[in-house]
């Protein structure tokens, strides 16, 4: 099974190592910087790391992959957006500067947790996975789920939320060092947590 990462900008790396690590003789995993649509047509899934949106969505509209990703995830092409990747395929970003995909019926608002030195670390529970250690860097707000199913809360405020084969969250889980949350999605692609059709409606 092959993972693309968007590889443009942000924590990329990250989530390659990660998958790597979930990698066994049993089920052989690997995680691979994309660029292009001939890399992300060799992936099972992808997943669009944080970063700075704005970055990434101009390069990904430079490179011709932002209604290629919107495309294929509609026709059940596994997505998981980490921080600034929830807001590429948000529905609304809260930034004139991005146009979101609407793969995932979100509104959010960014970086409304403060600066980067505002940062923090906190156990969240998330349905499914159980407690996990999530890393909010720079992060955004859901301010509205839409018609997404929220997975995991901080406080009052969703964090974590899922439409079919969409995933998104507003927290890092390629910093902590555990793998909960890419086995979760792993799982989504090869079906076993899938419980709609995987199909979005446009």
């Amino acid at each position: 099974m092959k993972i693309g990462v968007l590889g443009y900008q942000g924590d990329v790396e990250e989530h390659i190592s990660t998958i790597n690590s979930m990698s066994s003789p049993e089920r052989k995993v690997s995680g691979i910087r994309v660029t292009k649509r001939s890399e992300i047509d060799l992936c099972d899934g992808l997943i669009i790391p944080g970063g700075e949106s704005t970055t990434i969505y101009k390069l990904i509209l430079e490179y011709g992959l932002y209604d290629y990703i919107k495309e294929k995830a509609f026709d059940g092409f596994p997505v998981m957006g980490t921080c600034a990747g929830l807001i590429i395929i948000s529905a609304e970003t809260g930034d004139h500067r991005v146009k979101g995909m609407n793969i995932i019926d979100v509104s959010i608002r960014r970086n409304a947790y403060g600066r980067q030195i505002n940062s923090f670390i906190k156990d969240i529970d998330i349905k499914g996975i159980g407690t996990f250690p999530a890393v909010f860097i720079r992060a955004p707000v859901i301010e509205s789920a839409g018609t997404a199913d929220i997975l995991s809360y901080n406080g009052e405020t969703p964090v974590m939320v899922r439409k079919g084969n969409v995933l998104g969250m507003t927290f890092h889980p390629e910093l902590t060092g555990k793998t909960n949350i890419h086995e979760y999605f792993l799982h989504m692609i090869e079906g076993e947590r899938l419980t709609s059709t995987g199909n979005l409606s446009r």
